[in-house]
């Protein structure tokens, strides 16, 4: 056999390391810090819901993964995001902390003992130092040790290779759950161990950890609420910032790409990334609900549809949808339809009260659209036909979508909540949920007047359920056609 045959494999972009750099490479550098960071203010709040989650799951073992990296190209991996359970249990947000499993570990008696089970900072005189790109100190920074976890988390931390022996431990005697397709790995190592233990299983029993965590989000505490309105603010910034942008982005050509840049610009320096992808659909491509694509022209004379929203450092984002003329000012036409949209708008959030259904603000809001439709001449029924789940929905032509969403650390929060706690679901103090309805006259539809065609608009706030009226947490950028055109023309150049 070939000697090179028996050599190790090592990678093709990888130059083989000598024993002299390996030697080398630990000595003399600083030693680590010895003081302790301090806890992350998120933290805090952490420790409530997990006792929440001790609490509907008594004498049993739960198990949060936050995921691994995921391969973008070959050896490339996308920027790492933990699952939003996993974060909202440990308050750890940003690009922290792949393959950590957060443990529930039932107490005798009432109760549970939180674990976070992370992959530690190596020594310098491993070779995951230097050699590791995708967990070395090297290529991606320094990481924490358990201690400072422990102090930054203010829970238990242990390293990841115990895992596997803290799940043996009891297999047969403890229920175990666990957060299902976060991590495979996790999961088939879970249901061997049910199967070698002889555990009866069902899987609804996963299936009601994943709901129970959603539902768990339904309600902000004073904590969320704040970066909540955090995230509110800076994406009005950069609202702003784009506006002042338009006459550049209209010069340079794919101007929607020039708006979807300086978002993401402010968006990376104010937070953590876009809470979703910009939606940056200049004339009839307003009139495509998810236009991601952003590679049209700004023309003057034309509105934009903006859709955005930015992620703060926690994970919590805003959603805001403006629509705005690019040249700063509306014809006819597009302000009698933005003045539609902003009508059924005001319905939708006057509805968004305490003691109402999660289903009342769209009712409200789509009243008024289908109002607007009919007197235009437009809805070829009337409107209580029209508003008849069983014999109309005509309407939703026009406007396809919901009306509202929750918010909060996912754009579209809560999502595996039963229906009977969401669209069915009574609005509750503390819960944060968009208003967002539009008009979408497609510049093919021949149903729409002629001088109608073409023009989309959205206009999209995040409200906060109180006792009282819905508090806007985006009211920093102007809603009515007056203010849209005052505020941007005193950022146009």
């Amino acid at each position: 056999m070939d000697d090179r045959a028996k050599q190790p494999k090592i990678p093709n972009r990888q130059m083989p390391f000598s024993d002299a750099f390996v030697a080398f490479i630990p000595e003399d550098w600083a030693p680590y810090p010895v003081d302790l960071p301090e806890q992350l203010p998120a933290a805090r709040f952490a420790a409530d819901r997990r006792d929440s989650v001790s609490a509907a799951f008594p004498g049993e073992r739960i198990v949060v993964p936050a995921g691994p990296l995921k391969t973008r190209s070959n050896d490339t991996d996308f920027r790492y995001r933990a699952h939003t359970a996993f974060a909202h249990l440990t308050g750890l947000g940003t690009d922290r902390e792949p393959d950590a499993v957060l443990v529930l570990e039932p107490r005798e008696g009432e109760g549970h003992d939180a674990a976070l089970y992370f992959k530690p900072r190596a020594p310098r005189t491993d070779p995951e130092f230097y050699a590791d790109a995708r967990y070395g100190e090297m290529w991606v920074g320094q990481r924490e040790s358990l201690e400072e976890m422990a102090a930054i988390t203010g829970i238990e931390c242990r390293p990841l290779t115990d895992l596997p022996a803290a799940l043996t431990t009891d297999a047969g005697a403890i229920a175990t759950r666990v957060v299902r397709d976060v991590d495979d790995r996790l999961t088939s190592l879970l249901d061997e161990l049910r199967r070698t233990n002889e555990v009866t299983f069902d899987p609804c029993e996963d299936a009601e950890l994943a709901t129970m965590l959603s539902e768990l989000r339904l309600i902000k505490d004073d904590f969320e609420v704040d970066e909540l309105q955090s995230a509110c603010d800076a994406t009005a910034e950069a609202f702003e910032e784009v506006v002042r942008q338009l006459p550049t982005a209209v010069e340079r050509g794919r101007g929607e790409r020039w708006v979807e840049g300086i978002f993401g610009l402010y968006a990376r320096h104010r937070g953590n990334a876009v809470g979703y992808d910009t939606i940056a659909a200049s004339g009839d491509h307003a009139n495509t609900l998810h236009w991601i694509r952003n590679d049209g022209d700004l023309h003057p004379g034309d509105l934009v549809l903006i859709d955005a929203g930015i992620e703060n450092d926690t994970l919590y984002t805003a959603d805001i949808t403006r629509t705005l003329p690019v040249d700063g000012r509306f014809t006819a036409e597009q302000r009698r339809v933005y003045e539609a949209v902003l009508d059924a708008q005001r319905a939708g959030i006057a509805a968004a009260r305490a003691g109402a259904t999660f289903s009342d603000v769209h009712d409200a809001a789509i009243r008024v659209i289908a109002t607007y439709l009919r007197d235009w001449g437009i809805l070829p029924v009337d409107v209580e036909e029209s508003l008849d789940p069983l014999r109309g929905g005509q309407h939703r032509r026009w406007m396809v979508h919901g009306t509202s969403h929750h918010l909060g650390m996912d754009v579209h929060d809560c999502a595996q909540a039963r229906n009977e706690y969401y669209r069915q679901g009574t609005l509750r103090p503390g819960m944060v949920i968009t208003v967002e309805p539009g008009l979408y006259f497609k510049s093919t539809d021949l149903l729409v007047p002629e001088e109608l065609r073409g023009i989309g608009v959205r206009i999209e706030d995040d409200v906060l359920i109180t006792d009282g009226d819905a508090r806007i947490l985006s009211d920093k950028l102007p809603r009515t056609p007056d203010d849209v055109e005052a505020w941007m023309a005193a950022l146009l150049p």
